[in-house]
């Protein structure tokens, strides 16, 4: 019966993983059928393999400029990502290491900005923006995404399953309290900063509302909103539409197979502690 069990239970897994895997696979495959064959579908896999797409949105920059706009949002992603890091982890060792007056309290308001739909911040973040003259800029979208809850609560909880013991023998030694930080907290956090970079990259990489918000100028547009332009000005041409979506899910693909295991890693050790 546990034999049993378990083929039933990995069914319904790989079910499930084709289920969500299948559209992208789809929309990979696709990309490199001509026009004809993507309106008149025969099959999944393309009679004739063709790159004429991927040549036709990389030939025109002026008209297309994908490539600025991959170079937006890897810069964005890039930067907001080490902005996290710095910002959370910072806060995160205050709030579980230094004995602060009310951390308890200031850390249950953190956490309880989780339940805040981010589109209500749309407004007040805007009308901020637009008196420190960020709009149409990338800090409009580099700065304010410092300020989030979800890295403090990942990386809290991650600290507080370190030993004290190890800052003790630090502080003996003469260790700072931050180079405590720097020398004994950072390394043995790699997993769960891994797995928050991971995170975090891959959501500014696929942001769509703050681009689309904060953002007035077409060459200073990310991938997500260049895209959505592209596809209201060529909704007839399904292979230059599949083809400029391959191009803006690859990178994001690629990123999620070379650190999946840092991802699991990272979850699986950050537990609730109190």
């Amino acid at each position: 019966m546990k034999i049993v069990s378990s083929m039933i239970l990995y069914l319904v897994l790989i079910l499930g993983a084709l289920l969500f895997v299948f559209p992208v696979v789809l929309i990979f495959i696709t990309a490199f059928k001509p026009d004809g064959e993507i309106v008149h579908f025969y099959s999944i896999l393309p009679k004739e393999w063709t790159f004429e797409n991927f040549r036709e949105i990389f030939a025109s920059p002026e008209e297309i400029p994908i490539f600025r706009w991959f170079a937006n949002s890897l810069l964005i992603s890039t930067m907001v990502t080490l902005l996290i890091l710095t910002v959370h982890s910072l806060a995160a060792y205050g709030l579980a290491r230094l004995d602060l007056p009310g951390k308890k309290w200031v850390f249950s308001m953190i956490i309880a900005t989780l339940m805040i739909p981010g589109q209500i911040f749309l407004v007040p973040v805007y009308l901020i923006l637009n008196k420190l003259g960020w709009l149409d800029t990338p800090l409009a979208l580099i700065i304010p995404a410092g300020a989030g809850a979800f890295g403090v609560f990942l990386l809290r909880q991650f600290f507080l399953g370190i030993p004290r013991d190890l800052e003790d023998a630090a502080n003996i030694d003469g260790c700072t309290r931050l180079g405590t930080y720097f020398h004994i907290i950072l390394p043995l956090s790699k997993p769960a900063l891994a797995t928050l970079g991971i995170f975090t990259f891959l959501g500014s990489w696929n942001d769509f509302m703050g681009p689309l918000v904060f953002l007035d100028s077409v060459d200073k547009y990310t991938l997500p909103v260049g895209i959505a332009l592209f596809q209201t000005s060529y909704y007839a041409e399904y292979g230059l539409t599949l083809a400029a979506c391959v191009v803006c899910t690859l990178p994001v693909v690629i990123v999620f197979l070379l650190f999946q295991r840092h991802i699991i890693k990272g979850i699986s050790l950050t537990g609730l502690k109190d």
